[in-house]
């Protein structure tokens, strides 16, 4: 028996040719574009040793007529190969349509008319599900001109490639649809993220946050099909070779598919992530006339609202259609071909630890991507402000080791000095500037300097600053206060982004790091001129974040919660409340290096934030608790010391503080 396999090396096609190696006396050809000789190799690894010489490469390219094979090779084999199984495709929903259309439609008929040229006996089209288009209600084996809403490039070019293989292959051919391919269920293996493998990244965010016993709200919709890569690759093999079938299509679907709250449910346990107890159904907006519906949509503020959730989370925008995938598929031509064989697709809930283990041990993000400081920053250029102490200092330290280009800013030329010395101790390459950040001339002459001597900074991390914790019962004739501290801490960090933001939107990569307060999140009293500024920080840069989003310069914002430094040195009090050492604030900063996400913040700042934006009263109350709970220091009432002020915190004090830990009072 001899076959000719394109996509032979795909997820899928290793599967099947695992199989078709193991017939008597089987040979199997692989359709090998150049450049992939590598994935072929691998392929062989796959099989028993005993069975590796009964597969033969063969180079071509499935865009090229007589899919790109050698007119010498072509003749030797013609009237020679009994099947000939057509996997290549494209099966991504973020490919382009252009893309898809060459794999998938051009692929398929170069495939069809190779296979008449070698007047092989048999074409077997690995299709998809997605040829169904949008189909409202169950679609059968015998259907194909009835599919619906081909708008969609993908499920467009699947049922065309389709209707390539029923208009224009005069040889027997079979047509298989499969439903969701996933990992196979014994082991979970797969190649890429696809299909409901795009909400696993979601569930992980879910299980970091938010306790495994708590309750969630989710989101019901209708089924999805999904089976495993086995029970396809089993099917196809069976169904192949079997010489009586009443069909010439087959569905390769699970028979009893779940909801997708509760495939959801069924991952989440896998991941040992919350599962939802209530669920919207998604259905419930088709109330709208469908002209609204769009129109909301295509609201800006919509659009940008979707794009960067389902853009931070991996997720194309095409996968939402498939929440309310409104066709079921019947498949009884499959289950009477496949009678008697014992091949049968597995439950879903018994093969998804198996799916989940193998995506977070060799696919997520985590494990992809380089998650280490030094290979995030090696040979770039950081630029840190207020580096000769507390958080700025520490985060020095951290990067010294790295491999990074550190430029450190601070006032006193002598503390910069001592840090450079100790950071070139810790092997670091440092550099220093003396700034004084408040003032716009020395900031100019900063970004004027370092541009010229390292031609660009690829990460502007502004940390300088100055906190005042003073009620505003205190501030009536200090101005001032409010004047410099949104002079250093708004208008100087805004400067340097200024003057360091242009190169990076030139060279399109940059990542700008804003070392704001967790007291915006829960408007801390006696913080009325810190907050402010921070606040405005904030601002800024959510709206520089907006649009820069597409030009790959990042903007982080940190909510940074109390930090023991000598800014908070004059407050006595703190010495007795939980607060961050620097080091552990300087991991913050690694982390948003590493991860470059829009913003970090504790837990008790998102759940202050929370309260506030649905029970604004509530959390005033509290906030004035707090208040009330602890005193201005002595410096805050212009002396120099307050006899009448306690000497260490109180248990009530030390209690509140530990709830509302890393809070400013």
């Amino acid at each position: 028996m001899k076959y000719l396999v394109t996509g032979g090396t795909g997820f899928i096609g290793r599967f099947l040719i695992e199989r078709l190696v193991e017939r008597e006396d089987a040979q199997v050809y692989v359709l090998t574009r150049q450049g992939s000789e590598h994935k072929f190799n691998a392929l062989k690894d796959r099989v028993h040793k005993s069975v590796k010489n009964r597969i033969k490469m063969v180079k071509g390219d499935i865009t090229k007529a007589n899919l790109g094979i050698d007119e010498q090779w072509l003749s030797e084999h013609t009237n020679q190969i009994d099947h000939v199984h057509h996997l290549a495709a494209i099966y991504d929903m973020k490919a382009d349509a252009e893309s898809q259309e060459t794999a998938n439609v051009v692929g398929t008929r170069n495939a069809v008319q190779t296979a008449i040229k070698l007047k092989a006996k048999n074409f077997h089209h690995v299709s998809s599900i997605a040829a169904a288009g949008l189909f409202e209600g169950t679609f059968y084996e015998d259907m194909f001109e009835e599919a619906e809403n081909m708008d969609n490039a993908y499920l467009r070019t699947k049922h065309v490639s389709e209707k390539v293989v029923r208009d224009e292959c005069s040889i027997p051919f079979r047509i298989y649809r499969p439903g969701m391919v996933v990992g196979h269920s014994k082991t979970g293996e797969i190649d890429k993220v696809d299909g409901p493998y795009y909400f696993f990244k979601l569930l992980k965010k879910i299980r970091e946050t938010i306790p495994t016993w708590m309750p969630m709200i989710g989101v019901e919709g209708r089924r999805l099909n999904i089976v495993p890569v086995d029970y396809v690759a089993d099917a196809i093999d069976y169904i192949s070779h079997k010489e009586e079938v009443h069909s010439n299509c087959f569905h390769l679907v699970d028979p009893k598919p779940f909801k997708v709250g509760e495939v959801l449910n069924i991952f989440a346990t896998a991941g040992n992530a919350p599962r939802t107890a209530f669920r919207i159904d998604s259905r419930i907006v088709n109330f709208l006339p469908a002209s609204v519906r769009q129109a909301i949509t295509h609201l800006p503020a919509v659009k940008q609202l979707t794009e960067g959730v389902l853009n931070d989370l991996g997720i194309p925008k095409d996968v939402l259609n498939f929440l309310n995938y409104p066709t079921s598929f019947d498949d009884r031509e499959t289950a009477r071909a496949l009678e008697g064989s014992n091949i049968k697709v597995p439950r879903l809930d018994e093969y998804a630890p198996a799916v989940w283990d193998y995506w977070e041990r060799n696919l997520n993000d985590d494990l992809i991507n380089d998650m280490t400081l030094k290979g995030n920053v090696s040979g770039k250029t950081i630029i840190i402000t207020g580096a000769t102490s507390g958080i700025g200092e520490a985060t020095a330290l951290k990067l010294a080791p790295t491999g990074a280009k550190l430029i450190l800013v601070a006032r006193d030329v002598t503390k910069l000095e001592a840090t450079q010395a100790q950071l070139q101790e810790l092997g670091g390459d440092a550099h220093i500037y003396s700034c004084d950040i408040s003032n716009m001339e020395s900031c100019d002459e900063l970004v004027k300097n370092v541009l010229e001597e390292h031609d660009f900074v690829d990460i502007l991390i502004n940390n300088a600053g100055r906190s005042i914790r003073r009620s505003i019962d205190l501030s009536f004739d200090r101005f001032h206060d409010y004047e410099r501290t949104m002079q250093l801490n708004y208008f100087g960090s805004i400067r340097l982004i200024m003057g360091f933001t242009p190169s990076m939107l030139e060279r399109k990569k940059g990542h700008v790091i804003n070392i704001s307060s967790i007291g915006v999140l829960t408007n801390s009293p006696r913080f009325s001129a810190y907050v402010a500024s921070k606040a405005a920080l904030d601002a800024f840069t959510r709206c520089a974040a907006s649009e820069f989003s597409d030009r790959n310069v990042n903007m982080t914002t940190i909510n940074m919660p109390l930090v023991r430094t000598p800014m908070i040195g004059p407050t006595k009090v703190y010495d007795n409340v939980p607060t961050l050492a620097p080091s552990e604030a300087a991991d913050l900063i690694v982390q948003a290096i590493i991860r470059k996400p829009k913003r970090i913040a504790t837990k008790i700042g998102i759940m202050s934030e929370v309260l506030y934006s649905l029970f604004p009263k509530i959390s005033e109350i509290i906030m004035n608790t707090g208040y009330r709970m602890f005193n201005d220091s002595a410096a805050a009432k212009g002396k120099e010391e307050d006899k009448d002020a306690p000497t260490q915190a109180s248990t009530e004090q030390i209690a509140f503080a530990a709830i509302m830990r890393g809070v400013h009072w």
